[in-house]
């Protein structure tokens, strides 16, 4: 029976790994790939850079191309995945959105997988498009960090206060929220095995459950927490590559692992003595939960705004489509109007309450931060205090 089982999580593995590894195709292709700054021959760049995923389900397009609009800089990169299940004509929409925009088509930066993952909700299919993702935009771009996220999300300060705030902080910083303290988890997620249909099936399905349960591992310590993390490049690298054994060790194991995106990253980074001190134990998200906590966290809403600016945080999830909420972040947080772009030095033109809507040729690499970028800051700065940073190291 052990080998049986065995050889199938032997398999199905070898599915993950096929999936992460093989070519994938984009919207825009590689070749014609050109940095702003050769386009527009600039001097001048951005001190950091980051590299997004947004990953969107079915229902979701609207969400996600607001999402990128306000996310939106000509220093960063975006990759956008949509779940293989949703409709055909939600590909098409989006798709359609970053083609026709100008902007987007000037500095080549925004990019579709043309060639999706089905994703299963609490199967390894999430953590592989993850990784597929990261491995895509490490091959074909520079960046600083890697941050994850879903349509859900939001900005609660514009790319500027982001870049600004991250400018000071050294470049192998990695923000994952971790805990060695699995609690319930350890009997929950630690010792049932399961199988995710999305890695073998064009067919959507949840996952199914083995009759066996393995014990928990003693060659390497679990750990759990956010699976909304901001990566440093060096370490993302790490994981694709693993010059040790350890990603990969770990990637078989959490293949049968319920709601892996919550401990791989965690478990690797803590298990690593050469990145286990990188670790800055946050997610940047602002979060709420039910009381008791529900299977997902509270939609949030115009009664949630003051909490979460208050929390100082530069992203929070998760939104409604269109709740009222998101338009007030956007006129007071974000100085994004008639649904453009947020607020950025790159397209500022000197007017009041004027939208930004294209790129001032002058003004790239220009940064404008706002009292966004202050209260980052000084969140950032309690969150490396000695106080507080080294005694949420990995233990």
């Amino acid at each position: 029976m052990g080998i049986k089982i065995f050889m199938f999580s032997f398999i199905v593995t070898s599915i993950l790994f096929y999936l992460l590894f093989i070519p994938t195709r984009l919207t825009i292709p590689i070749s014609t790939f050109n940095p702003a700054i050769n386009y527009f021959n600039i001097s001048k760049t951005y001190p950091v850079t980051f590299a997004y995923l947004i990953s969107a389900s079915t229902g979701d397009s609207v969400k996600l191309k607001r999402l990128l609009s306000v996310l939106y800089h000509p220093g960063n990169y975006y990759l956008i995945h949509m779940d293989y299940g949703a409709p055909e004509k939600e590909h098409r929409d989006v798709a359609e959105y970053v083609a026709s925009d100008p902007v987007f088509g000037k500095f080549g930066n925004v990019w579709i997988v043309g060639k999706p993952n089905l994703v299963t909700y609490r199967g390894p299919t999430m953590l592989a498009t993850t990784l597929h993702a990261m491995s895509m935009l490490l091959r074909i771009c520079h960046w600083d960090w890697f941050i994850n996220l879903s349509a859900s999300d939001y900005p609660l300060v514009t790319q500027d206060d982001l870049i600004q705030a991250f400018s000071e902080l050294p470049k192998d910083i990695n923000f994952i929220q971790h805990s060695s303290h699995l609690g319930w988890k350890l009997n929950k997620r630690g010792k049932p095995m399961i199988i995710d249909p999305g890695l073998y099936s064009l067919n959507k399905s949840d996952i199914w459950w083995t009759i066996k349960q393995r014990s928990l591992p003693t060659s390497f310590k679990l750990y759990t927490g956010s699976a909304w993390t901001i990566l440093s490049r060096s370490f993302s690298d790490y994981c694709i590559k693993g010059w040790e054994n350890l990603p990969r060790t770990l990637l078989l194991y959490y293949t049968n692992f319920v709601s892996s995106p919550e401990g791989y990253f965690q478990t690797v980074i803590c298990n690593s003595e050469e990145y286990k001190n990188t670790t800055a134990n946050h997610d940047l998200h602002y979060i709420t939960w039910d009381n008791p906590p529900k299977q997902h966290p509270r939609s949030l809403g115009l009664k949630d705004y003051r909490k979460m600016v208050l929390s100082s945080r530069p992203f929070a999830r998760k939104f409604k489509k269109n709740d009222p909420v998101l338009d007030k972040i956007d006129n007071e947080l974000l100085k994004r109007y008639h649904g453009k772009f947020s607020f950025g030095g790159w397209c500022y033109n000197g007017g009041k309450n004027s939208a930004c809507s294209s790129l001032r040729t002058e003004n790239y690499g220009v940064l404008k931060p706002g009292p966004g970028s202050r209260r980052l800051k000084n969140l950032l700065t309690k969150i490396f205090s000695e106080r507080f940073f080294y005694k949420q190291q990995c233990r």
